[in-house]
């Protein structure tokens, strides 16, 4: 007897300590205000009192002032300013190409992860194939033949690259959710397809496409930033991106070794960006992730 009120003591003790939700924390607070800045400043940099990003009117290679609190680069264009005004070229390729892969690898994936059968094995073996071919490889090609470069050909090309990955996050989502018994319950008591989609699976699929989405748009900064050091995104006289302004930076250093402004913001700007990114996925993950004691 004693023994069983123990093992019951200890079994709700269990329980409730998996039902209380770590706290968020400050620092993942400190990663959304980060984000949040960084989004606002892409948003509204055309009316925020900075200087065109592509001005030639100040000294080349001049130091951190008052009228200029990065600096300006080997031609004499401010380095805030393009920060500024790059925030939405890094932004724009990583939100824009992950809306795509979403858009078409996100519904692809609960539908066959859902219907299964005929459906899910061709769709999974046209992702699966595809996904065994490296798509870095396939962005660099492309976007080497595909001249004049633009930003709708970049967010294009990467972002039709990962829908295979998208799709299989999706459905191995919809898999785990799908076998649950309230699905079940769902279809027994005759609830139709759409329903059961939109009012059970997707919400309980929604949290880990949003911690992946944000991976994702991390991932693609990032290689927004492998293509410009390639020379293969936005041209840098056209529009200023993380990427090409670190790229830049290479090419002018040797020139300019004192200028180290122009290589250090813009590489610790996308470091703690894709920190931030990175950091607010996995809590998110881990926020809304349900195992079995939590059932």
């Amino acid at each position: 007897m004693i023994n069983n009120t123990t093992e019951d003591k200890t079994l709700e003790s269990v329980i409730e300590a998996a039902e209380k939700k770590k706290p968020i924390g400050i620092f993942t607070w400190l990663c959304v205000a980060w984000l949040a800045l960084n989004v606002a400043v892409a948003l509204f940099a055309p009316f925020l009192p900075l200087q065109d990003p592509n001005s030639l009117e100040s000294v080349p290679g001049l130091g951190i002032s008052f009228h200029h609190l990065m600096g300006t680069d080997d031609l004499g264009r401010d380095i805030f300013g393009r920060l500024a005004w790059g925030s939405r070229i890094s932004l724009g390729v990583g939100i824009g190409a992950m809306a795509i892969a979403f858009g078409v690898g996100g519904p692809l994936g609960m539908l066959g992860a859902y219907r299964r059968g005929r459906l899910d094995v061709i769709l999974s073996s046209v992702m699966f194939t595809l996904l065994a071919f490296p798509s870095i490889i396939a962005i660099i090609g492309i976007l080497s033949f595909w001249t004049p470069r633009s930003l709708s050909k970049i967010i294009l090309v990467i972002g039709i690259s990962s829908i295979p990955l998208v799709y299989r996050v999706m459905r191995a989502a919809t898999l785990s959710v799908g076998s649950r018994e309230f699905i079940t319950a769902a279809k027994m008591q005759g609830a139709r397809d759409r329903r059961i989609v939109f009012r059970e699976l997707l919400p309980n699929v929604a949290p880990t496409g949003l911690s992946f989405l944000l991976f994702g748009i991390a991932t693609v900064i990032a290689l927004e930033g492998v293509l410009a050091f390639l020379g293969l995104s936005v041209p840098p006289d056209e529009a200023p991106s993380w990427g090409n302004m670190i790229n830049d930076a290479r090419l002018s250093l040797n020139d300019v070794p004192q200028n180290w402004p122009l290589i250090i913001f813009p590489s610790v700007l996308l470091c703690l960006f894709i920190l931030a990114l990175n950091f607010a996925g996995d809590r998110l993950r881990s926020y809304f992730d349900v195992t079995e004691v939590k059932l």
